[in-house]
C-alpha cells in the first residue's frame, strides 16, 4: 500500500558516502556501520534497538548502529535503495510492494511483536462493542484497500452492513482527540493509542482484530532488511539480529527499565513517563509471547494472510509461498 517516492533515490544519493560504506566490514578493528530506519516517531515497538544500544550489545557484537527517522513514504522503500541496512514495515502495508513481477528487494528478518496487536477502538458511549455494531457510525480510514476490506469483513461478518457506515478519512495522530470529535472509531494499535485513552480517564470499547478473524493474525510490525546487504554481508546481518534480539530479550524482562531507556533515547517522550511505562508493560509481554524465541516468524500464519489478500483479489498478483521472510538471520 506504500509506493516508492520519487525523492528516495535522490536521498540515498546524498548520503552516497554512507551509503557505499555500510554494512561493510570496517577496517583497523573498527565497528562496522548498520542503519536501521524506524517506520514512525520512537515509540514501545522500537524500545529493544536502544536498550541493545545502552547496553552496549552493539558494541559487543561489533555493530556501529544508527537509529534513523523514515522519510515521507515510509522506510520499505530507502531500505530497498540502499539508504539503509534495515528498517521496520508491517507485513499488511508492504504486501503491494510484493505482490508483482519485480518485488520490492527487501525481505522480513524478524517479527517485532509475535501478533497483531490492532484492533477497532470507540468511546464507551458509542456502544461499538462488536464489529457489527460499527453499522451506522462514523470510521476514521487511511484509505487503504487492504484495510477497507478487512474492516467490510469483519463488520459484514458479525451481521453489520459496511456500506452504512460512514467513513472519515483521516490520519489520526491524536486518538483522545479525535474520539471526542465526529469520529467514532478507529484502528488502533492497543499498546499505544489504547493505553493513550486509558492513560486519559475516557472508557472506551475496544475488539481485537484477531478474535473473530484468525487470518488476521499477520506480523505486525516486522523488521525488513536490504536483500543486497543480506546476500553480501550475512555475518553482519546476524550479529545485528543477535544484538537486537538481546535487546527485545530484556525489554521483556524488565519493561520498566526499558522504558526508561526508551525516554532516554528519545527526549522528546519525557512528558509522558507515566503513559511510556503502561505501554511498555503491554508491549513486553508482546515481544516473544507464545514463541520460543524473539524474531521468529511463522510460515502458516505468514502465508494464510498472503493467501486471503489473493482469495479477495487485494493484490495484483499472488505472493509466493514463504515468500519476503527468513529466520535464517535470527540467533537460535
Amino acid at each position: 500500500m506504500k509506493k516508492i517516492i520519487p525523492f528516495i533515490l535522490a536521498l540515498c544519493m546524498l548520503t552516497m558516502t554512507a551509503c557505499a560504506g555500510s554494512g561493510q566490514s570496517a577496517e583497523n578493528g573498527k565497528k562496522e556501520k548498520v542503519r536501521l530506519v524506524l517506520d514512525w516517531t520512537p515509540n514501545t515497538n522500537h524500545t529493544g534497538f536502544y536498550v541493545a544500544k545502552e547496553k552496549g550489545y552493539f558494541d559487543e557484537a561489533g555493530i556501529d548502529l544508527d537509529i534513523l527517522q523514515p522519510p515521507e513514504g515510509g522506510a520499505e522503500g530507502l531500505v530497498a535503495n540502499g539508504g539503509g541496512e534495515f528498517g521496520v514495515s508491517f507485513q499488511d502495508t508492504i504486501a503491494a510492494s510484493w505482490a508483482k513481477d519485480d518485488p520490492l528487494p527487501v525481505t522480513a528478518v524478524a517479527a517485532l511483536l509475535q501478533h497483531n496487536t490492532s484492533g477497532l477502538l470507540s468511546a464507551k458511549d458509542k456502544g461499538i462493542d462488536s464489529m457489527g455494531k460499527l453499522t451506522g457510525h462514523s470510521y476514521a480510514t487511511w484509505n487503504f484497500p487492504i484495510e477497507l476490506a478487512m474492516m467490510k469483513t469483519m463488520v459484514n461478518d458479525d451481521g453489520g452492513n459496511f456500506d452504512k457506515v460512514e467513513l472519515i478519512p483521516s490520519n489520526v495522530t491524536d486518538i483522545v482527540a479525535a474520539l471526542k470529535s465526529n469520529v467514532d472509531a478507529v484502528w488502533v494499535y492497543y499498546g499505544w493509542d489504547g493505553i493513550a485513552t486509558e492513560d486519559a480517564g475516557l472508557e472506551t470499547n475496544y475488539i481485537p482484530f484477531i478474535d473473530s478473524h484468525p487470518e488476521f493474525d499477520y506480523y505486525s510490525p516486522i523488521l525488513i532488511a536490504n536483500n543486497d546487504f543480506l546476500k553480501d554481508h550475512p555475518d553482519t546481518a546476524k550479529k545485528a539480529l543477535a544484538a537486537i534480539a538481546k535487546g527485545y530479550e530484556y525489554a521483556a524482562e524488565h519493561p520498566d527499565e526499558a522504558a526508561e531507556i526508551l525516554i532516554k533515547s528519545a527526549p522528546e517522550l519525557s512528558d509522558k513517563e507515566n503513559f511510556v511505562k503502561k505501554s511498555q508493560a503491554y508491549v513486553s509481554k508482546e515481544y516473544i509471547a507464545d514463541a520460543d524465541r524473539f524474531g521468529v516468524i511463522d510460515a502458516k500464519r505468514w502465508n494464510t494472510f498472503y493467501q486471503w489478500l489473493a482469495d479477495n483479489k487485494l493484490v495484483e498478483q499472488a505472493i509466493p509461498e514463504d515468500f519476503g521472510f527468513s529466520n535464517d538471520y535470527l540467533p537460535e
